[in-house]
């Protein structure tokens, strides 16, 4: 019996030293890796809140990446809208100091400079970052506009922004040359002005104000609109004046001021009194035949290509460039929509009815997104692209004497449009935007970085194994299993003899 009692604790020291020496096998696991357990089973009721830890930080990477691979994108555009900006500024700047002197052609130094200008905003219009183009709206996978040269001179089949430019000239300035008004003479004391049709082209009636004393002003009225001014029996005096406004195709203004003056060889936008009002009636009708045709020539034809260009440029899904309804384009009275077949498009991208800012969105945390697309043909953007292209694009013919008055009326035109109307977006705006994107990312980042040191922390904390105490225990328990191995041998070495 006694010698059945000895088997049996042999046994159970053999069993004792086996669960020793497996729970040193795990310290020294734990020591070398510094982690309790390698399976989520062997943490107990740790598990569940170990797994999400673990799913929370790893959201957080994605996130966190998404952050990275963004702000290289927001670092981009963010160059990018600074290049547009400052191109912009010089080409303005360019405009407004420059002189009209053709060099050695049909454009001046500063209308050649433009052309390489125009070039570089293009360029920077299609950055594009990995396989993603950053001002193309939805269609990241394409360019946002077309070649400079397809844009300014079409490819044969297309017609690009200098046929547009000429065949709205044509539309503007009309048959005679007076920008699509005639003038007429409803009675002998009389001078009126008549829109020739009632069409998008050439000077529009707007106004009408007469000082010359006697006379009886009428309209604008009607359609096509007329206005016109009665003398009557008085004749007008010296330095008296009436005077014509007129909107121009680009939307500005532009008054006509006639001048009566007692001089047989009166100036420009003067008439001379005549000996009755008859007479000076004639003199006024020649004399606003005369400055009308100036007019046209300088102050309309600018303005006529400005507003061809606005045709061109402000494009999107639903509004198709327009181009003059013609030939014959001098006597046209619409505007057609451009097609792909005869008329290039400038902007590739994609151009729905969502905002601009709408086509790209990153989501940076559990509930937050952030917006920060972008399309070439926004508004501050298309118009520091039109501006510098109008400029480019317009030609001038040596020895025409109204020349440099019409480079006069251009520049200050190109100047407008590269300040931006008041009111409307900018380029600057657009950088703003942005701006506040990746701030809103630095923001995450940081947050990110700060909230994924605490989670590795607790996860640490309930998953790690302390160095000091793994090492305290498997001491301890080598020297139990010492023990443990000495009393063994001893038992394994008793036999019925030695216990007697």
């Amino acid at each position: 019996m006694i010698v059945n009692n000895l088997g049996m604790n042999s046994g159970l020291s053999v069993q004792t030293l086996m669960d020793m020496r497996n729970q040193l096998t795990d310290l020294q696991r734990q020591l070398g890796t510094g982690k309790k357990s390698d399976s989520y089973a062997g943490l107990g009721l740790d598990r569940g809140l170990t797994v999400g830890l673990r799913a929370h930080l790893a959201a957080m990477t994605g996130y966190q990446q998404t952050i990275t691979d963004v702000g290289v994108r927001l670092n981009l555009a963010h160059t990018a809208l600074s290049q547009v900006d400052q191109i912009s500024r010089s080409a303005k700047s360019s405009a407004m100091q420059s002189n009209f002197a053709l060099a050695g052609g049909t454009q001046t130094v500063e209308q050649k400079s433009a052309m390489i200008q125009f070039e570089q905003i293009l360029n920077v219009l299609n950055t594009s970052t990995g396989d993603r183009y950053l001002f193309a709206g939805q269609s990241v996978d394409r360019p946002a506009v077309e070649t400079a040269a397809r844009i300014m001179n079409g490819d044969g089949t297309r017609a690009g922004l200098k046929q547009i430019i000429a065949e709205r000239l044509q539309a503007d300035l009309g048959a005679s040359g007076l920008g699509r008004v005639v003038v007429s003479a409803p009675n002998a004391t009389s001078a009126a002005l008549t829109e020739d049709a009632v069409s998008p082209f050439g000077f529009k009636l707007a106004g009408l104000v007469s000082g010359l004393t006697g006379s009886t002003p009428a309209g604008p009225t009607g359609a096509p609109a007329t206005a016109s001014v009665d003398l009557g029996a008085t004749n007008p005096n010296a330095g008296e004046t009436v005077r014509f406004t007129f909107t121009l195709p680009d939307g500005t203004s532009q008054d006509l001021t006639l001048t009566a003056v007692a001089s047989a060889t009166p100036g420009p936008n003067e008439f001379t009194i005549g000996g009755s009002s008859t007479v000076t009636a004639t003199n006024l009708r020649a004399a606003l035949t005369q400055s009308l045709g100036k007019l046209a020539s300088t102050t309309l034809s600018a303005s006529s290509a400005v507003a061809a260009a606005q045709d061109f440029f402000d494009i999107d899904d639903a509004n198709p460039p327009q181009r003059v309804s013609g030939p014959p384009f001098n006597t046209a009275t619409a505007l057609v929509d451009g097609t792909d077949t005869n008329t290039v498009d400038w902007y590739l991208g994609e151009s729905g009815a969502t905002s601009a800012r709408s086509t790209a969105v990153a989501r940076t945390d559990q509930s937050l997104n952030l917006s920060y697309g972008m399309r070439a043909n926004e508004e501050g953007l298309r118009q520091a692209v039109l501006g510098i292209a109008v400029f480019a694009a317009v030609t001038f013919t040596v020895g025409d004497p109204d020349a440099d008055a019409r480079y006069a009326a251009l520049k200050q035109r190109v100047t407008a449009t590269l300040d931006g109307l008041p009111g409307k977006q900018k380029v600057t705006d657009i950088e703003a935007d942005i701006a506040a994107v990746h701030n809103a990312l630095q923001s995450s980042k940081t947050r990110h970085q700060q909230a994924k040191s605490t989670l590795e922390q607790l996860l640490e904390d309930v998953e790690g194994a302390p160095t000091e105490q793994v090492a305290a225990q498997i001491l301890s328990l080598q020297t139990s299993l010492q023990a443990t191995l000495q009393t063994t041998a001893m038992l394994l070495r008793t036999n019925l003899l030695e216990y007697l």
